[in-house]
């Protein structure tokens, strides 16, 4: 019979082992457990619902796993992630957000979780400019018209899908740098900024070539101005900011899939190659370059290495202008 000590040595091992085993099965079997959801941090009608839509039937077909999308918005986003962050981390539950993601944690107190800390990239979706459009019906017919109200102090009013979103900043920004005047109007999310702008009841609107473009096309708003340094292939004719006497001005809109720092890394891999496989696809990437966006993918650490800069570059914005959340 074997020594106690040996038996003790061989019982460590044997517990080590049954110890590794939920997490082996665990990882093994996702993503079989249950479907998976994708929480689009903004209301439906808007670019985050309209990129979580394209994403998910591919991404269903690929993981052999229903993936649905579910609509959280609120706070800039913030509510959609801090949804995601407390349910558990175990690769069912990713969040889809805008470039308010960048903003939210210089922008808003009392933030539920840490913008760098607690959430790990799965892929930056890709990037796209935004465009100031104006209502077909009103007065501004260039951007020169805007700029010329706005410095005669004629109270021009702008639309975007919330405070201290990216388009509010990057209005924020001109603005302070052109001393110019703007009286900003914040939406709760994209699709009733365009309700609003189509209806005639907000003179200007900033969004994503994504979110514009169909009412663009439907000659129901006109395109004055884009937030790129290069003008957009959807609008060869409407001039950049910065070539229309701002040099320099840039501000580009962006989307990413995100997840909780504490989901396994073999899901956090998993899920950024299937992310990658799903960007790739024809009809994928057609879809969402007909919409203006400059698709990116790549690694998590290319995701987080570019999301970290993005709030580190609106956060001195924010506090430059003294801006407050709604």
């Amino acid at each position: 019979m074997p020594p106690i000590h040996q038996l003790t040595k061989r019982a460590k091992q044997l517990l080590w082992i049954a110890s590794l085993l939920p997490t082996l099965a665990f990882s093994q079997a996702w993503p079989t457990k249950q479907p998976i959801k994708l929480v689009a941090v903004f209301p439906p009608g808007g670019s985050v619902d309209q990129v979580s839509r394209i994403i998910a039937p591919v991404l269903s077909q690929q993981l052999g796993q229903s993936v649905v999308v579910e609509n959280k918005g609120g706070a800039s986003g913030v509510i959609g992630t801090a949804s995601v962050l407390s349910a558990p981390a175990d690769g069912y539950t990713f969040a889809v957000v805008f470039d308010t993601h960048g903003v939210n944690q210089s922008l808003i107190p009392n933030m539920p979780y840490d913008s760098k800390k607690d959430i790990v990239p799965l892929i930056l979706v890709g990037t796209s400019a935004m465009v100031l459009t104006s209502n077909v019906g009103n007065e501004f017919k260039t951007f020169a018209d805007v700029v010329a109200a706005a410095k005669a102090k004629k109270n021009v009013s702008f639309g975007t899908i919330g405070n201290g979103s990216l388009g509010h900043l990057a209005m924020a920004l001109l603005g302070k740098n052109a001393n110019l005047e703007f009286n900003h109007i914040p939406y709760k999310g994209g699709g009733p900024l365009m309700t609003d702008a189509v209806a005639g009841h907000v003179p200007l609107a900033m969004g994503t070539v994504f979110l514009s473009k169909p009412h663009i096309d439907n000659k129901r708003i006109r395109p004055l101005a884009v937030t790129s340094l290069k003008r957009v292939a959807e609008f060869p004719d409407v001039p950049t900011i910065a070539e229309a006497g701002f040099p320099g001005f840039e501000a580009p809109a962006w989307w990413a899939l995100l997840a909780s720092a504490k989901t396994p890394p073999d899901i956090v891999k998993r899920m950024n190659e299937e992310l990658n496989k799903v960007l790739q696809n024809p009809e994928v990437s057609q879809r969402l370059s007909a919409q203006g966006i400059e698709i990116s993918g790549g690694s998590v650490d290319k995701a987080k290495t570019f999301i970290d800069k993005q709030i580190d570059t609106w956060a001195k914005v924010v506090r430059d202008n003294g801006i407050k959340p709604d």
